[in-house]
């Protein structure tokens, strides 16, 4: 049993020690993340970094594939994220204006400006922000409840979004594509 036990802990400081394990605590240029606004930042860049890489990866003749006849096609699914971040990032409060999002865009040119309309807003407004800002309670979108922290805002925008992600992943591999963050590797988290 002992012996078990310092086989996990060796094991566990050697997954702890992984350039992998070590690069998720950084930011942008390999500096580490020493704030609460720098964390929601990476999350952040990571968030975009999936969901404009599977748009940029599905052809244009795929922007209209649905995976059964109820369903949004493809790029519905890209723009519901566009509008729905956009929408639910008004509630933080920021200073920065949120972008016209082209509701009836229908060329994937148009439904991945859209999204990259959506995730630069959403950059500005989340560098505007303080650590003790993410704290505050302010008011959310109603199906929030009366209040929330800024914190619980943003996390609930980025977990939706990658929750499209994941369905955008099952759209494109029907339609013969690979997720760029599963492109080229076994196992693990999407690289960042």
């Amino acid at each position: 049993m002992r012996r078990t036990n310092i086989l996990l802990f060796t094991a566990l400081i050697a997954v702890a020690m992984s350039p992998s394990a070590q690069a998720q605590g950084r930011g942008r240029g390999g500096t580490p993340i020493t704030t609460l606004s720098g964390d929601i930042q990476a999350d952040w860049a990571r968030t975009r970094q999936l969901l404009q890489g599977i748009a940029e990866a599905m052809p244009e003749d795929k922007y209209t594939f649905k995976p059964t006849a109820p369903q949004e096609n493809f790029g519905q699914r890209v723009l519901h994220v566009a509008q729905i971040d956009t929408m639910i990032l008004q509630a933080l409060g920021g200073k920065t204006a949120p972008p016209t999002i082209n509701t009836k865009a229908t060329s994937k040119a148009d439904i991945v400006a859209a999204l990259k309309q959506s995730f630069d807003y959403g950059e500005a407004v989340v560098k505007e922000l303080s650590d003790q800002q993410w704290t505050e309670r302010v008011m959310p979108p109603p199906f929030m409840g009366p209040s929330a922290s800024r914190l619980r805002i943003i996390y609930f925008s980025m977990q939706h979004s990658e929750d499209i992600y994941g369905q955008l992943v099952v759209y494109l591999r029907l339609s013969g594509g690979t997720p760029p963050a599963s492109a080229g590797r076994r196992g693990g988290p999407p690289e960042p």
